[in-house]
């Protein structure tokens, strides 16, 4: 079933639109002026607009004319200087006012003035309202003085009118000033957020190639006194875990330097090749073996592609426990096991030890770091992630994360 477009969706109606909309303020403002100029000189709508007094009409002459250009041409500035606007407009109304002139549709315009006022003025807001209340006052007394028919209560819901649109004009710049503190807030939000993400990851390369290094570099140099034919395996597993923490620096830094849709096209394009994911957690296992760490690595189920966040959190979290068995405990047996599910992908990392393998540290206030950053990682993918000290001793770290395989 179809329904009929309406007159504004037309391609070129709304291309229109949009040209307008891009258009300097006070070139839009000029035109409303001139628009409002233009129909205070229709016949048929020389009944239609603001009245109050109701003195005996006089016939117009230049002098009218030039009140009635004198409510709607300063429009043009309604935007840029709103006060100025509004004293010029309600001058020229209390003056057509106290003359008896016939009524315009050019005292239109002292509505567009009052709301602009409301809308736009920046300083001296509340003194403007007080002098435009007590000269709307003085015209009320002038009128009456001059013998107008109108009472108390004339006056006053005339005033209530006049109120009623300025305040729809403080309403407005009100709405646009919350929505701008809400759209500054939200980029705070995000600033901060992808700082803490940057990081993260900035401590997980950072901390696991250096730590392997270390360990590494150790390695090498006892094996130059012991056994000098297998020091130039050690000194090659460190070159080896060095490339790979340039690799990954690189394209961090790259993900960093794009902005915006670049960087979400970026990543979803060439994560699978630059980005850390899945199919490099063999590579993980094999680091830890060639620094001296005894791990097992098993998979159960079919392993399908993910989304890339999923993959790269998977890959992070046995990044870190693997890094925490290498300091906490080195050259204890250590197993990794991914569990491949219809809807979720388990990790299971355990290392075996003493019970007081050190714990991981609780989570910072100022942003989290190592298994409390993971913790936080996991859980924006509506995931969980468990680490402590097991009872047989030694330290194990599982998550689980809800993840679809994405259709190749």
């Amino acid at each position: 079933m179809t329904f009929p477009q309406g007159p504004w969706s037309h391609p070129r109606l709304r291309a229109a639109l949009d040209r307008w909309q891009e258009q300097d303020a006070v070139l839009k403002d000029g035109v409303l002026a001139l628009t409002l100029t233009a129909l205070a000189f229709v016949p048929t709508l020389s009944g239609v607009g603001a009245q109050i007094g109701d003195l005996s009409e006089r016939p117009q002459d230049a002098l009218c004319i030039a009140l009635v250009l004198a409510q709607t041409l300063p429009l043009a500035a309604r935007r840029r200087w709103p006060a100025a606007c509004l004293v010029a407009v309600a001058a020229a109304f209390a003056a057509h006012q106290a003359l008896g002139y016939p009524t315009t549709f050019a005292s239109i315009g002292l509505y567009v003035a009052l709301f602009s006022a409301g809308a736009h003025q920046v300083r001296f807001r509340r003194g403007l309202a007080v002098a435009a209340s007590a000269g709307y006052a003085a015209l009320a007394v002038i009128l009456d003085r001059l013998g107008s028919p109108n009472d108390v209560p004339d006056y006053l819901a005339f005033g209530l009118i006049l109120a009623a649109v300025r305040l729809a004009g403080s309403s407005m710049r009100r709405r646009r000033t919350e929505e701008a503190e809400r759209r500054r807030l939200e980029a705070e939000a995000a600033s901060a957020a992808e700082r803490a993400r940057i990081a993260r990851e900035l401590h997980d390369v950072v901390t696991h190639h250096v730590t392997a290094m270390v360990v590494q570099a150790d390695a090498a140099q006892f094996l130059l006194t012991s056994a000098p034919d297998r020091a130039g395996e050690g000194m090659a597993a460190v070159s080896d875990t060095g490339r790979r923490a340039l690799t990954e620096l690189r394209y961090l830094l790259g993900v960093l330097e794009a902005t915006g849709e670049t960087a979400s096209a970026d990543l979803e394009r060439t994560g699978g090749d630059r980005a850390p994911a899945l199919g490099r957690v063999g590579d993980l296992v094999e680091q830890a073996r060639r620094s001296g760490q005894p791990v097992e690595f098993a998979e159960h189920g079919e392993r399908r592609p993910r989304g890339v966040d999923v993959e790269l959190a998977a890959y992070r979290v046995v990044q870190e426990a693997l890094t925490n068995a290498l300091k906490y405990a080195a050259g204890e047996p250590t197993r990794v096991v991914l569990r491949h599910g219809g809807e979720t992908l388990g990790i299971e990392v355990t290392t075996d030890g003493p019970a007081g393998v050190p714990a991981p540290r609780k989570p910072d206030l100022t942003g989290g770091r190592g298994l409390a950053g993971l913790r936080a990682r996991v859980r924006l993918l509506d995931g969980e992630l468990e680490a402590g000290p097991r009872p047989e001793g030694g330290f194990g770290v599982r998550a689980t994360i809800p993840s679809q395989p994405v259709q190749e």
